[in-house]
């Protein structure tokens, strides 16, 4: 599922070092198994940005021990809590 495009999106945009550990795990935990993600780690996530978040979601799935996810379950989660972060972070400012 993920590319090499995606193995390169991570390498060249420092995709692994973006986010701490304990983000990290977090919004892992909230996309993969169940759970929610803190403020702070929602922050970490945008921070990241969303090409890096979707290459790194890809190439987890590719991961044997996730073979029983369904990828589309996931990438809908991935895309939820991205969007969910995203609102929180940066709320859309009110209509004049």
């Amino acid at each position: 599922m993920a590319t090499k495009e995606d193995d390169q999106v991570i390498k060249e945009n420092n995709c692994e070092t973006k986010m701490g550990l304990p983000c990290v795990l977090e919004a892992f935990s909230s996309i993969f198994k169940t759970g929610s993600i803190s403020n702070k780690c929602c922050g970490e996530l945008v921070v990241l940005g969303k090409f890096c978040h979707s290459a790194l979601v890809k190439r987890t799935l590719e991961n044997p021990l996730f073979k029983d996810l369904n990828p589309a379950t996931i990438i809908a989660k991935s895309i939820q809590r991205w969007n969910n972060c995203l609102a929180l972070i940066d709320p859309p400012s009110p209509s004049a």
